[in-house]
């Protein structure tokens, strides 16, 4: 069982940053691959960012390509999405996801097999 808890979010303003992290409660952090999610009000939980398990490998969602990025750090049990030039269409909660099964970045929800509770993420205008 591997636990995960966010801590980052918070309010910003459009154009602003915020980093993400994402602490795992696992000594066999390098063996998962991770991901990001987010849900905003009334719609699905959809695909932000993943990365592969060594950190080698990544992919983002089209919406978040060029503005976002997804990095780890295997040795702090780690991983982050650092956000920049946030838009009012980001808020949303942000979720971090584990990945026993898959070797690279997953891009789909059916591939991890642990949540974190989720952290809000609220950009103002």
């Amino acid at each position: 069982q591997v636990q995960l808890v966010e801590s980052g979010g918070g309010l910003v303003q459009a154009g602003g940053s915020l980093r993400l992290s994402c602490a795992a409660s696992t000594r066999t952090f390098s063996s998962y691959a991770m991901g990001w999610f987010r849900q905003a009000p009334g719609k699905e939980r959809e695909f932000v960012a993943a990365i592969s398990r060594t950190g080698g490998n990544a992919a983002y969602a089209d919406s978040v390509k060029g503005r976002f990025t997804i990095s780890r750090d295997n040795a702090k049990n780690t991983l982050y999405l650092q956000m920049n030039s946030l838009k009012v269409e980001d808020t949303a909660v942000y979720y971090c996801a584990a990945s026993r099964r898959i070797l690279g970045p997953a891009l789909t929800r059916d591939g991890y097999d642990y949540w974190g509770q989720g952290t809000q993420v609220t950009v103002s205008s």
